[in-house]
């Protein structure tokens, strides 16, 4: 097997994964026969996955709303903060407008989110 081509492939080989991660440990060389389907089913599972569960990457609106979620700040904070009014935070959340260069700016600042992630770079 070169590739894993369905779901069903796809299930068989991670129970696989699972039965050998059972018996294969820091200690089997790296020429027994489990290591080394370990390593094959592995890599394989992995490929699947990446190409048919992948995550996309987080919105600008999903990162801020994470930060203020751990930051534990509410919009009227967060206006507060970026000296803005809580209507404008309302709409970049709601995706009606963009910052502008220097809210991005500033939202980077004081939220500590990569300023190339909030410039969408």
């Amino acid at each position: 097997m070169t590739k894993i081509e369905t779901k069903q492939q796809y299930d068989w080989a991670v129970e696989r994964v699972e039965e050998l991660l059972q018996v294969v440990n820091e200690d089997t060389p790296t020429y027994s026969p489990q290591y080394i389907e370990l390593d094959l089913l592995s890599n394989l599972v992995a490929d699947y996955s990446e190409e048919h569960f992948a995550i996309g990457k987080p919105t600008l609106i999903e990162v801020i709303q994470l930060r203020m979620y751990e930051m534990g700040l509410n919009q009227k904070k967060l206006a507060e903060k970026l000296g803005i009014s809580q209507s404008r935070v309302s709409e970049y959340l709601n995706g009606k407008v963009e910052p502008t260069l220097s809210v991005a700016r500033k939202i980077s600042e004081v939220l500590h989110i990569d300023a190339d992630i909030v410039l969408g770079v």
